[in-house]
């Protein structure tokens, strides 16, 4: 590829032809051209994990679960575990009394290095991504560095302001080879904007967001480095930057040498240039269909990281999780959730639970989430007032219930079936008695429901 370029500039290939190799260039009218893959498309499902040195703690306050970053004191009681290092350097902030008295004041954040290098040497990455296929995950992403500069794979990029932050294990590496041989795709999360090795911080309120993001040729060079090496060495499916990229790197030839590199590659919108192939809300219920492509990104609790505080309440019900997956596909989004793993890399139990629970929902029902695309709206409901959220794809319109009817002769307003239609269930392929009435559909339902937490009409276009 690199070939390619090279000759290209020098004049010495034609310009682009039909059929031929497209190599982008570093501009966002280049970059614009990248067309949104199909597997991206289909998929819907992904995973983050979220694993570092501060899976050692494993601790956060649960004060903001609702994720008001607009709040004077968000910062001071930080609900992301993974910012434990920022946290536990805010003066007065319950992670700093944490800190205090089960670490010690004096106890340096980096040297839970030696806890972390110990711990994940039980970490089987088979059996992660076997627990992920199971829960219907289609692609996974990993932290291969957070803001505090730890990183999960040997690189050869020295950081000039701190040693000793690299992982012996090439865990990116080894996720990477039992993620693929498990069918799914590979991606990579960076922080781009933070490395609290570059500039300490600690992000105290919020002008210090903007304040910190290190801007440094130095750390520009090294950013730039560290991506074009993950690039060529692992070939992610993703890139999935956080925060933002340094003014004097080079992010819009890093997403072009992406490109050349996977061209059925995607990258999110936080590189702070004016070209994505997706929009990454955070926490965020999206209202109506969007026509750019977009992923809801989410923790199964308020945290990303591993926080030991957070349990069964803290975590997101199965019900809710199956809900808000039909709710974010129905509007021409993806759904990645963030799930933090153990010191050991073992995830926890109320995560496993969920994840399971939403794998079996997908067994049955996935035929409504993978490959579908947006109906001509996306909410509706019935005359219960159980909601609806609609899929399509094929000629077959799906409809989601988001709740068992009471009643089995069940109306659904404002969709109509043309005559010769046939009607089902997703788990019991047994035709439904159906009559439309005006606008609305009325479907005779079976006695029993297959499944649980959501059920899904299959109307077959003749």
């Amino acid at each position: 590829m690199l070939v390619l370029v090279l000759l290209r500039v020098a004049g010495e290939l034609p310009a682009q032809t039909p059929g031929a190799v497209k190599v982008y260039q570093p501009t966002v009218a280049s970059l614009d051209s990248h067309s949104v893959p199909q597997w991206y498309e289909d998929d819907k499902l992904g995973v983050m994990v979220v694993w570092g040195l501060y899976s050692v703690p494993g601790w956060a306050p649960l004060t903001h679960k609702d994720h008001d970053f607009a709040n004077s004191d968000f910062l001071k009681y930080d609900p992301y575990a993974e910012w434990y290092y920022n946290a536990m350097r805010v003066p007065g902030s319950l992670t700093e009394a944490y800190h205090r008295e089960h670490y010690g004041a004096n106890f340096d954040y980096y040297s839970f290095a030696a806890d972390f290098e110990r711990e994940s040497k039980k970490w089987k990455p088979e059996v992660m991504a076997q627990q992920l296929k199971d829960a219907g995950v289609k692609y996974v992403v990993i932290t291969t560095k957070f803001h505090d500069g730890y990183m999960l794979w040997p690189t050869k990029v020295p950081n000039p302001n701190q040693q000793n932050i690299v992982a012996s294990r090439d865990i990116m590496g080894e996720f990477t080879d039992a993620v693929r041989k498990d069918g799914m795709r590979m991606g990579i999360y960076y922080s781009g904007g933070f490395d609290w090795t570059f500039n300490r911080g600690p992000v105290r309120i919020n002008p210090d967001y903007e304040a910190i993001k290190p801007q440094t040729l130095a750390y520009g060079e090294y950013a730039d480095a560290q991506m074009e090496e993950l690039i060529a060495k692992y070939h992610p499916a993703l890139l999935w930057n956080d925060i933002d990229w340094p003014k004097s790197g080079n992010a819009l030839k890093i997403i072009a040498d992406y490109y050349n590199a996977v061209p059925d590659g995607v990258v999110d919108d936080r590189f702070g240039v004016a070209h994505s192939d997706f929009q990454s809300p955070e926490y965020v219920n999206i209202g109506e269909i969007r026509k750019k492509k977009w992923e809801e990104t989410r923790g199964l609790g308020a945290s990303f990281g591993y926080n030991r505080n957070e349990g069964e309440a803290e975590t997101i019900a199965p019900e809710e999780l199956v809900h808000m997956l039909a709710d974010i596909v129905s509007k021409n989004g993806n759904l990645i959730l963030g799930i933090g793993p153990e010191a050991d890399g073992s995830i926890p139990p109320v995560q496993l639970e969920r994840l399971q629970a939403l794998g079996t929902w997908l067994k049955q029902n996935g035929e409504s989430i993978y490959g579908t695309r947006p109906w001509t709206r996306a909410e509706g409901d019935t005359g219960e007032g159980i909601g609806v959220r609609f899929t399509q794809k094929q000629g077959s319109l799906y409809a989601i219930l988001l709740g068992a009817p009471k009643s089995r002769d069940m109306l659904l307003h404002t969709v109509t079936a043309k005559a010769g239609s046939e009607i089902t269930l997703l788990g019991d392929a047994k035709p439904l008695r159906w009559k439309q009435e005006g606008a609305d559909l009325r479907v005779q339902l079976p006695a029993t429901l297959p499944g649980s937490y959501a059920y899904v009409l299959r109307i077959a276009l003749p």
